[in-house]
């Protein structure tokens, strides 16, 4: 690999035309400029330069070493472009994120993109440890998890309280349910919705609740989005984040159970450390943020 201050001083002195004038403009010696020309002839293994009194040309060897100094340049001041270009509407995010988060982030990430044609915006449902490991090796720009995250290489921001809901048919709005009554009911489960029961039954069902593994379960569904349809069409319950009731098309045919102890995961937004400082990441962060306040 040919040295960069000897390319660069070689692709000086080609440019200027001459060794004083080269010199003056890179604070050097002439000498200096010779030394490094000879190092550099030395190192590609053939003279650079042909001298004719004060003036010179170029050997077959000095003009293909020159293109590859003017190239060099021009790519350095392409980088220079990019490092300083950092414009919120520009350029490529990704997200991960719980499947139900995902689902009623979308609409809005759509919407961040009209008002930004250049910006091209990726949402990734994944586990919680999937998320966290894919933001630390930059797989992600942003993670949306459950809880709060301490790392060293990790920035974390509290986003909102999302509820924890019971979800059932619309027919029973209203109406006190017990466990006995959900079990006649059956449940809708989910990959997260056993450990869901668990924690929102074991609060409010302490004498009779004897575990997510006990429940009537009356389906199993592993998309998120069709988690609450046999819940509409009036076929179970199930336990979903205010995010995945929300961002339901049939939202009106579902109802929300109120017990009497409410549950609320907070949700946490994190990114590796100074990467939400990138204009475009920053932005979108902010309107995340936004729009979160409507799931408190």
């Amino acid at each position: 690999m040919l040295n960069a201050t000897w390319l660069d001083t070689f692709t000086t002195l080609c440019d200027v035309g001459h060794f004083t004038r080269t010199a003056e403009l890179l604070g050097m010696t002439q000498p200096g400029v010779s030394q490094h020309l000879n190092k550099l002839a030395s190192q590609v293994g053939k003279p650079l330069i042909s001298k004719d009194g004060k003036s010179f040309t170029l050997t077959p060897a000095g003009e293909a070493v020159l293109a590859i100094g003017r190239a060099r340049r021009q790519q350095e001041r392409e980088l220079q472009d990019t490092i300083n270009f950092d414009d919120p509407d520009v350029g490529n995010i990704s997200i991960g994120c719980s499947g139900s988060f995902a689902m009623w982030l979308y609409p809005h990430i759509l919407d961040r993109m009209h008002h930004a044609p250049e910006l091209v915006i990726g949402v990734t449902a994944a586990p919680h440890m999937s998320i966290v490991t894919s933001v630390l090796n930059g797989e992600f720009d942003l993670g949306i998890v459950a809880e709060p995250i301490n790392h060293p290489r990790l920035d974390a921001i509290e986003l909102a309280r999302e509820e924890l809901c019971l979800v059932v048919p619309r027919s029973l709005a209203g109406q006190d349910i017990d466990l006995h009554r959900l079990n006649e009911l059956g449940f809708v489960a989910h990959p997260d919705g056993y450990a869901y029961a668990d924690d929102l039954f074991s609060l409010n069902f302490p004498k009779d609740f004897k575990g997510a593994d006990r429940l009537r379960v009356r389906t199993f569904v592993n998309q998120i989005g069709q988690i609450p349809i046999p819940v509409a069409e009036g076929l179970g319950y199930t336990i979903l984040p205010k995010s995945g009731v929300d961002a339901f098309a049939r939202k009106q045919e579902l109802a929300v159970i109120q017990l009497p102890k409410q549950r609320h995961h907070d949700l946490w937004m994190i990114s590796r450390k100074g990467r939400s400082e990138i204009a475009r990441v920053a932005a979108l962060s902010n309107s995340i943020r936004d729009a979160a306040t409507a799931l408190g």
